[in-house]
């Protein structure tokens, strides 16, 4: 049974949920599980170089914004209960974020240790991220503070990979898949196309996933990367992402570029992005090879119009008419 952690490492509630997981782990006497983590931003604006935490709490607007997050506590008192759940968790003796900074380098270590080493290996570079965190108030984003995480964790070429480009665009498709599938909070875990969100109990954990297991099992079997692929694209889509789907939808481009649904849905893409061109290009391609693609021609209608070329788009928008009134 694999779970996975979509989470952030900047956040508190990821260590907690971790060591409440651990925790259940210890005692579970079910089948094997296998834990992966994932990535998921809290905080996309956070800057690459690190900003001393303290000051940025002092900021009216930021305390604020904290302070929404548990309305019947002051940021210090929100603070402070943090840091009592996780000392309950043993975690510490210090606990406290140092430095506001971006996750970004370190989620791409977690996962190219996924990737070199499996989940034994990834999870101790979660480890170490987050120690050095919220326990020794470091830098995450520093290449020096992560190339000592990833060597204390077994992972020594994980630094020197840091140094290029490796893992980028396995994260940002990953941060694209999360966002495509619901995943809002961290952490959140998910099993078998259900989530579950929050730093919960490790029991409450693995009996959620022990029954979205079964559930899985139950229903139809899962559909092919390909397949799913395309229907996170479409969901991304549907939340205002054109680029996000792009994204995803390239390697379908590439392996899969005279495919129907994939031309469509490019399309489509293109068309909310503002990738005129790109768009009339793909469904010229498309309505190549069926002409009778009323949403095509309604499609490049638009597409058309919106170049300024009316002339050109009329025919479309009247086929697209006759043959599908509804476009109208």
């Amino acid at each position: 049974m694999r779970i996975e952690i979509w989470a952030d490492v900047v956040c508190p509630w990821a260590y907690i949920g971790k060591r409440r997981l651990e925790r259940g782990l210890a005692a579970w006497e079910g089948e094997d599980v296998e834990v992966v983590w994932r990535p998921f931003r809290i905080d996309p604006t956070a800057p690459a170089g690190a900003e001393p935490l303290d000051e940025l709490l002092r900021d009216p607007w930021v305390d604020a914004e904290l302070r929404a997050c548990a309305p019947h506590l002051t940021t210090e008192q929100n603070r402070t209960r943090v840091a009592e759940l996780a000392a309950a968790e043993g975690l510490g003796p210090r606990w406290g974020a140092g430095w506001r900074v971006s996750s970004g380098q370190a989620h791409r270590l977690i996962a190219l240790a996924l990737r070199e080493g499996g989940p034994r290996l990834q999870d101790a570079v979660v480890e170490g991220v987050l120690h050095a965190h919220f326990v020794a108030a470091e830098d995450i984003g520093s290449a020096a503070v992560l190339d000592r995480v990833a060597r204390e964790a077994g992972f020594p070429e994980g630094g020197p990979l840091l140094s290029g480009d490796a893992g980028e665009r396995e994260v940002r498709e990953l941060l694209l898949r999360g966002r495509a599938i619901g995943v809002r909070t961290s952490p959140t875990f998910t099993v078998g196309g259900r989530a579950l969100a929050g730093a919960q109990e490790g029991e409450a954990v693995l009996e959620f996933a022990a029954e979205a297991a079964r559930a899985a099992e139950r229903g139809p079997a899962r559909m092919p990367e390909e397949v799913e692929r395309l229907r996170l694209a479409e969901s991304l889509l549907g939340a205002a992402d054109p680029l996000g789907a792009l994204t995803l939808l390239a390697p379908l481009l590439e392996e899969h570029s005279a495919d129907r649904n994939v031309l469509r849905l490019a399309a489509r893409c293109y068309a909310r992005s503002a990738q005129l061109g790109r768009a009339e290009r793909t469904l010229a391609d498309l309505l190549a090879q069926e002409p009778g693609d009323a949403y095509a021609h309604r499609l490049m209608g638009s597409v058309l119009r919106r170049r300024g070329e009316g002339e050109r788009a009329a025919p479309h928008l009247r086929l697209a008419s006759a043959m599908a009134p509804e476009y109208d």
